[in-house]
């Protein structure tokens, strides 16, 4: 089935390619393209699922302008979207995307994503959900070489610019052309669009941005600025006809033409020394970023990008003032709360309770700018954050499903099938493998834990909370005195020792492979047949070969296997063994994937032996000190874990 979708989707794209009238005008100048800079976790899958979606946005895109399509019940998931410029015939907006489709499966096979900008169309299809970013993502721009010296040309290339930049949030399709002639009578020509899922308030600060970035271009014979979600262009030359021209006086109405005229000529009037400096650093930048964008066309971009700086007023009021009824819960770095933007987008805004001396606005700005740039479909998205305000905020995405501790032991309980289970172990495996190994700077988490894994609404897992305790080099431990971590889930050696590593987060991943398998808390002590508590109980059945036992009452034994329960829990108990014996986050994705009988030899750490149950009581009991130093670290520990 998957060779036959990728043969017929591959005749389509050649009868398009190399159908092509000689009236068409497909507008097919590339002038931005991306890979992404990490591998599907299974390309076969991934890619047969690109063609999949590919194939239906060229369905949709025969009666449309705007496309999109997704295959999220499935191991590889994939979303897509295409836009064409409103003035392309529908054979031109075909043919358009039919080379952006092949530029992109041919530079970016196997990547989990990738994007193509050209004069006529866009296309993108990533791993994880994008349709609604907008801003920052690849902010491009760009001027022509040939100039319009005098006749107004540069005046009037700016009001159309200014024009289209103010009106087309508020049209229906974010999309707008304009025609001007200047006083001359040279003929400026531009156009705006939008993606349709952005919103008006995106779509008007995405183009904000492109402005800013072709400002300067005029007296330049053209210019174009792209973002995430929006393009803008102007030009001496027609690329549109006059009866495509839209109307933008209706929408115009906000601000009269005289405003706009002093806004324009505040730009233009500007004191000359600064305007020098001004086209000077254009000049700069304008190089700079030719060569930049020659690199990233093959090779995709791999800088950082910076994340979206909120406005705090605007986050109190979508947050209703950061009121009681909205907040979603709490955690050690701080309070969460539901919030509804102008544009309608439902975010998560997280209040951080940190208070660190020596740590200034730009330094939070850098971590946050780091955090921001891990993209996986099982990491929460960071979208932004504020620090204009009382407080440090964080934004992210929403997650309608709450987090995994409330299917496990709460309100929710046993409303998990074992199918949906396994799907959240190796989603949570695949996230911290990403994290561990595959992003270009270590990250470990030190909170693993089941209040820190959130579901989406198709119940796939999202790992919260991702690097704000510390960042880690890579291939890098180190003592730390300052232990984050929260009770039942702390390695021993970090907890106790303050050793951090990787493996201290394969251990806390093996907790929770344990408790969403048996739906019992780790701290949580079973009384019969005897004093355990969760840890202890697994390694005693694994050792008395009853590992079934574990498994939680509510869950229908009929709808599983059982050499693959067992194959969990014995991968979640091989995390918890002493670090050198712990596997790697990859190690254990391939484990839990694969179809034959790991053979796995485990071995119980010391820690949990049966004469070492008074420890774990003393872990329990903050108010038991003694005066040995692994006490100390105990109540440390216990301190820690008040959230």
């Amino acid at each position: 089935m998957e060779i036959t979708n990728s043969l017929v989707f591959s005749f389509a794209i050649s009868l398009l390619l190399f159908s092509n009238p000689a009236s068409s005008d497909p507008q097919i100048n590339l002038l931005e393209t991306a890979c992404n800079t990490y591998n599907a976790t299974n390309p076969s899958i991934f890619s047969s699922n690109v063609d999949s979606v590919l194939a239906e946005l060229m369905s949709q895109l025969n009666s449309t302008y705007f496309a999109t399509a997704q295959r999220t019940r499935t191991e590889e998931v994939v979303y897509a979207l295409a836009q064409c410029r409103h003035y392309l015939s529908t054979s031109d907006c075909l043919s358009c995307i039919s080379r952006a489709t092949s530029q992109l499966r041919t530079h970016c096979l196997n990547l989990a994503g990738a994007h193509a900008n050209y004069d006529g169309c866009f296309l993108r299809y990533e791993d994880v959900g994008f349709f609604d970013q907008y801003s920052q993502l690849w902010r491009f721009g760009s001027c022509g070489n040939s100039t319009e010296e005098g006749g107004g040309f540069a005046e009037t290339a700016r009001e159309v610019l200014m024009d289209l930049y103010m009106a087309t949030p508020r049209i229906n399709g974010f999309f707008a052309t304009a025609r001007r002639a200047t006083v001359g009578g040279k003929v400026v020509y531009g156009v705006a669009q939008c993606l349709e899922t952005v919103g008006e308030t995106s779509c008007e600060e995405c183009l904000k941005g492109a402005y800013g970035n072709i400002e300067n271009c005029p007296p330049s014979a053209d210019g174009r600025a792209m973002d995430g979600g929006c393009f803008l262009r102007y030009s001496n030359t027609a690329f549109f006809r006059d009866d495509q021209v839209t109307d933008l006086a209706p929408f115009l109405k906000r601000g009269s033409t005289s405003n706009k005229k002093a806004k324009i000529g505040g730009i233009v009037g500007a004191a000359a020394v600064i305007l020098l400096l001004v086209l000077l650093f254009a000049m700069l930048r304008r190089y700079k970023r030719t060569d930049n964008t020659r690199n990233r066309r093959i090779l995709g971009a791999t800088e950082l990008r910076a994340a979206v700086n909120f406005h705090y007023k605007d986050l109190k009021s979508a947050t209703e003032n950061f009121s009681e009824g909205n907040k979603l819960g709490q955690g050690g770095f701080g309070d969460v709360y539901k919030g509804v933007m102008k544009n309608g987008k439902t975010v998560a805004v997280k209040k951080l309770m940190i208070h660190e001396s020596g740590r200034d606005e730009a330094d939070f700005e850098s971590e946050v700018k780091l955090i921001s740039n891990l993209h996986h479909r099982n990491l929460v998205r960071l979208l932004g954050f504020c620090s204009n305000g009382p407080e440090l905020l964080l934004v992210y995405e929403y997650m309608e499903n709450s987090s995994l501790d409330k299917f496990l032991f709460g309100d929710r309980h046993g409303t998990l099938n074992w199918k949906q289970r396994f799907d959240i172990i190796i989603g949570m495996a695949r996230g911290l493998a990403y994290m561990h190994e595959e992003f270009h700077v270590c990250i470990i988490h030190r909170d693993i834990k089941s209040s820190n894994i959130l579901l989406d609404d198709e119940f796939q897992p999202r790992i919260a909370d991702f690097g704000l305790a510390r960042l880690l080099p890579n291939n890098r431990s180190h003592l730390n005195t300052r232990v984050a971590g929260t009770l039942g889930y702390t390695a021993p050696e970090y907890a106790i020792h303050g050793k951090l590593s990787k493996k201290a987060d394969t251990y806390s991943f093996g907790v929770v492979v344990l408790e969403i398998i048996s739906g019992q808390r780790s701290n949580d002590i079973k009384i019969e047949p005897i004093t355990q508590y969760l840890l202890e109980w697994a390694w005693r059945l694994y050792e008395e070969d009853s590992l079934m036992e574990l498994v939680d009452k509510s869950m229908d034994l009929s709808e599983c296997r059982t050499d693959e329960v067992k194959k969990a829990i014995e991968i979640g108990l091989m995390c918890t063994q002493a670090p050198a014996l712990r596997p790697t986050m990859s190690q254990v994705v391939v484990l839990l994937l694969s179809q034959d009988d790991p053979g796995l030899n485990l071995n119980r750490p010391a820690f949990i032996d049966a004469p070492n149950r008074k420890h774990h009581r003393a872990l329990k009991d903050t108010s038991t000190s003694t005066a040995s130093s692994s006490s100390n670290a105990t109540l440390s520990i216990t301190q820690m874990s008040g959230r």
